[in-house]
């Protein structure tokens, strides 16, 4: 038994040992298998790598293009031939504006080929080896000498072409700003225009350079050839001009006239507006003119004006300076400064002088009536009758009326001194109106009225009974308009009496019956309702159809100094007395019982004023109406004549002047 089994397992033992010898044996076949295939392998591997890098010295490198064209594993005879069978049918197409369409061959301008041993230095110049590296990334290679034309067939063809034909040629349009257009009140930028304008010689270059490159196709406005428009509309200098432009025509200036309005805007501007050298213009003449038209429409002042009077009666009156003056130098430059701004400013104009209303009758409804040839004057305030009263005049035998004409009231003063040749006068209530003529108390007259003026009036000035001239004097202002005026029919040969006792000590309250009380007649019979003629109801302020009466601001007359008396109630400010329409003289404020007043200035304009009587004494007060040249009193530190600067300037009789230690004659009218 044991040795079976010792026989048993020898002969396993042998079998396994058999069986690994086996497997070892096919294991090593295997790998001599697969060494031999690898071997084998690396050998083609090898021999394809030099097999290609042979070949290559003879053809052009993967991924080599000449001229566009692919010369990749191309030898250059191959290539060649290629160029020459593509130049065989060649044909290139020129397209442009306007849908263009044409054509070139090839043999049209004498292609050829020309080789000149470009395509061999490029293959010699690589290296055969690196053709594997050439497979992922290659080489673009421009060689100019391969194709040719003949110029002078080339130059013929370009002239035949359609495109050149100079009726098909229009010019491009510059970006520009547009007209003035209404409806937007201002200014766009119109886009360029491209043209059909061909540069001859840009087409020569582009159509010589694409058919030595065989290119297919060409586009004019691609390839540079139109003249193109030199402004876009993106310009900035463009967008700039336009914007000044629109700032210019954006302006609105409405100018308020009362009721009344005129609108500047950019339909009248516009017309003012050039461009010059790139920079915006803007006509200050034409701004000046229109300014100037508004004055010509707008001012009142030196005309005409209708008034219906106390006596029922309607009168024009001509002459004197009241009414509204725009300052057109000073508005100009407002308007101007408001266009350049592109503001919109609603405004009423730069007044060299204003009056009471803008309405019918710009004196509105506070005024001083003097009717000459009945010698009887009324004043109004705000559409009530203050006080009426019978006065004498300028002296008419004497040729020294007083002028018919509208003034405003130049300033009032306080306890003022009349001065002629041999004599003084004081009067309390002095308010000139036209120059060196004005109303003043007249307290050496015993009767007023009538007839008295044609022989015994003044010389020129409105005297009037003490207490009247009080009343006029505590309710009138600097400004307010004076309407003399004669009126055919209204003449009364008798005189009135002042009330007695009443000098200098008048009741403002006392209105028209307190004046008439002490009358022995009237020179009018009319009733007037204690209103404004002409006015259905007794107004009691501005509503009685009237404006109110404003400030107002008189002219000056060229030769009247700029500054008032002292201790008058003056115009205004605001008188421009370097305008040539001339006007009143004065200005200023002050208190109006100053004793240190100044002197109204007087006007050399023939104007008549109060005179004194011959024989009366310096400072005696009676009868200072016949004769002698009148003055006003002046401030002790006034020295020289306003007018011409001498202080002993003796004009021709019936000129006041306003003196106090200092007696400065000014010329007549006083």
């Amino acid at each position: 038994m044991g040795e079976e089994k010792t026989g048993s397992g020898h002969k396993g033992q042998s079998r396994r040992r058999k069986a690994a010898s086996g497997g070892s044996r096919i294991l090593l076949i295997v790998t001599g298998v697969l060494l031999a295939a690898v071997a084998a392998a690396a050998g083609s591997a090898g021999f394809f790598y030099i097999h290609e890098t042979e070949r290559y010295k003879e053809a052009f490198l993967p991924n080599t293009r000449i001229n566009g064209i692919d010369a990749s594993g191309k030898t250059v005879e191959q290539v060649k031939e290629e160029i020459e069978n593509e130049m065989l049918g060649y044909t290139l197409q020129i397209t442009g504006r306007n849908s263009l369409r044409e054509n070139i061959t090839g043999e049209e301008v004498g292609l050829h080929t020309e080789f000149d041993g470009s395509l061999e230095q490029i293959l010699n110049g690589q290296d055969p080896s690196e053709w594997v590296s050439r497979l992922q990334s290659g080489e673009t290679h421009e060689v100019a000498a391969m194709l040719a034309f003949d110029e002078e067939l080339l130059a013929r063809k370009v002239d035949s072409l359609k495109c050149m034909e100079p009726e098909r040629m229009q010019e491009a349009e510059d970006a520009h700003i547009s007209e003035y257009d209404s409806e937007i009140m201002g200014y766009t930028i119109v886009p360029e225009k491209s043209g059909t304008v061909v540069d001859r010689d840009v087409l020569l270059q582009a159509v010589g350079e694409a058919v030595c490159s065989l290119t297919p196709q060409m586009s004019l406005r691609d390839s540079g050839c139109y003249q193109e428009a030199a402004v876009k509309a993106d310009d900035e200098s463009l967008s700039a001009l336009a914007a000044e432009l629109n700032t210019y025509t954006g302006a609105v200036v409405t100018h308020v006239f009362g009721n009344q309005k005129e609108v500047l805007n950019g339909d009248e501007i516009h017309k003012w507006l050039s461009v010059e050298n790139g920079e915006v213009v803007l006509d200050e003449a034409s701004v000046s003119d229109y300014v100037k038209n508004l004055a010509e429409k707008y001012n009142t002042a030196y005309k005409e004006k209708s008034l219906k009077t106390s006596y029922n009666s309607t009168v024009t009156i001509s002459g004197g300076n009241y009414g509204w003056r725009i300052d057109q130098k000073k508005e100009t430059e407002a308007v101007l400064a408001i266009i350049r701004a592109g503001e919109q400013q609603t405004r009423e104009p730069e007044y060299l002088q204003t009056a009471a209303s803008h309405g019918e009758n710009d004196y509105g409804n506070t005024y001083v009536e003097i009717n000459l040839t009945a010698q009887h004057l009324y004043f109004y305030k705000e559409g009530r009758l203050v006080t009426e009263s019978d006065f004498v005049s300028g002296n008419a035998s004497r040729g020294w009326s007083t002028p018919a004409g509208a003034y405003p009231l130049t300033y009032k003063q306080r306890n003022a001194t009349l001065k002629g040749e041999n004599y003084r006068t004081p009067v309390s209530y002095w308010m000139p109106f036209n120059g060196g003529i004005g109303m003043h108390d007249a307290d050496w007259r015993g009767s007023f009225g009538g007839s008295i003026y044609k022989t015994n009036g003044s010389h020129g000035c409105i005297n009037l009974p003490p207490a009247i001239a009080q009343t006029i004097y505590e309710n009138i202002s600097a400004g307010t308009p004076v309407l003399c005026y004669h009126l055919d029919g209204t003449e009364n040969s008798k005189t009135s009496r002042p009330p007695a006792g009443t000098s200098g000590n008048a009741d403002a309250g006392q209105g028209a019956g307190g004046t008439a009380a002490g009358r022995e007649t009237t020179a009018a019979s009319q009733d007037t309702g204690g209103a404004v003629p002409g006015s259905e109801s007794v107004p009691t302020g501005p509503e009685g159809g009237q404006e109110n009466t404003p400030e107002m601001q008189p002219g000056n007359q060229e030769s009247v100094p700029e500054t008032v008396p002292a201790g008058s109630e003056g115009t205004p400010g605001g008188s421009d007395t370097s305008d040539s329409q001339g006007g009143n003289p004065g200005a200023g404020t002050g208190s109006g019982s100053s004793e240190t007043g100044g002197g109204d200035a007087g006007s050399d304009s023939g104007e008549l004023m109060e005179t004194a009587s011959a024989g009366s004494d310096g400072g005696s007060g009676e009868n200072p109406d016949v004769s002698g040249g009148d003055h006003m009193e002046t401030a002790p530190d006034v020295e020289t004549d306003p007018i011409s600067g001498n202080d002993d300037n003796q004009v021709g009789p019936g000129y006041d002047s306003v003196v106090r230690e200092t007696e400065i004659p000014i010329g007549p009218g006083y």
